[in-house]
């Protein structure tokens, strides 16, 4: 289990069970696999017993957990379970990571010319953030929505799930995507923390995010450094 406590913008008992559900998806925790006994666990995550048990209880409503009276906590998935990051597609290097996150910039300006046509308004929200993945700098990204859907954007509303916050707050329910993977020069805006300099190849993943109603809500930019993540896709 990952020594440090997650941190982000998601109550702490879902950052829990977002990274063990993550954990599952890359085969680091297999169907049967027993978890350690809760003290010890709550004691590795720097979180309470209780805490702990909320987020076991939230795997347990999923059908990934099945909790043994005398015997302990097990693992039960057959299948790739769906999380709140279910579409986020970057994990460790060593698989899965709690993705978090680390406003850059908003700000409200006309689309440039050089970004794929989306949306019905001439001008667009531009969020840059610094991603995490485990509490290593993993990513930095670069998020074009559609003006059309909200006014303005607070920075302290995005830093969990966008996808999350667009639908519960822009009622913006992003339904499909396509990616494209790549690799590009890591750009000049990027923060030292980073760990990339401007201008090194990076990976690169280009995205077209689709609203209910088929149109292109959102396109993006994210620059990953190759030597902490990969972009995975699976099915099982």
């Amino acid at each position: 289990m990952p020594p440090n406590k997650p941190g982000g913008a998601l109550p702490i008992y879902l950052q829990i069970s977002e990274m063990l559900i993550r954990d599952i998806a890359a085969g680091r925790l297999l169907d049967g696999s027993r978890l350690p006994p809760e003290r010890e666990m709550a004691k590795s995550l720097d979180t309470s017993v209780g805490t702990l048990r909320k987020a076991l209880s939230e795997l347990e409503n999923r059908g990934l957990l099945e909790r043994r009276q005398g015997s302990g906590n097990y693992i039960r998935s057959k299948t790739t379970p769906e999380g709140i990051y279910a579409l986020f597609r970057l994990e460790l290097v060593g698989g899965g990571g709690l993705p978090t996150a680390t406003v850059l910039d908003v700000t409200r300006m006309d689309k440039p010319a050089d970004l794929p046509a989306f949306g019905a308004s001439i001008a667009a929200h531009r969020i840059r953030r610094m991603r995490f993945l485990g509490g290593k700098p993993a990513a930095v990204e670069e998020i074009w929505l559609d003006a059309s859907y909200a006014d303005r954007l607070a920075p302290d509303d995005l830093l969990h799930s966008l996808y999350m916050y667009y639908r519960e707050t822009l009622d913006l329910w992003i339904t499909g995507y396509e990616d494209q993977v790549g690799v590009a020069p890591c750009p000049d805006w990027a923060p030292d923390a980073f760990g990339q300099r401007p201008g090194a190849p990076c990976g690169l993943v280009e995205r077209q995010s689709r609203a209910r109603d088929g149109s292109i809500a959102e396109v993006s930019r994210n620059w990953f450094d190759s030597n902490v993540a990969r972009y995975v896709a699976r099915m099982r």
